[in-house]
């Protein structure tokens, strides 16, 4: 939850600086797991993943494009 809340922080940051209408809008993180990188039984040793949803900016739409 420590690392959730300074990423949200540092995003809540980044909105402030880009309130440009025309960029996309970050959204709150959220965790999605944690895991031991290695061996090594050190508690330094884990990787956080946090996924930064995205939102389109006022008047546009996100879409995906399906590749052939």
């Amino acid at each position: 939850t420590v690392v959730e809340e300074l990423v949200n922080d540092l995003l809540c940051v980044c909105r402030i600086l880009s309130s440009n209408d025309c960029v996309p809008q970050v959204q709150p993180a959220v965790g999605v797991g944690s895991f031991r990188q290695g061996w090594s039984s050190c508690e330094e040793d884990l990787v956080y993943r946090m996924l930064v949803p995205l939102k389109p900016p006022p008047g546009h739409c996100f879409h995906l494009n399906l590749d052939t």
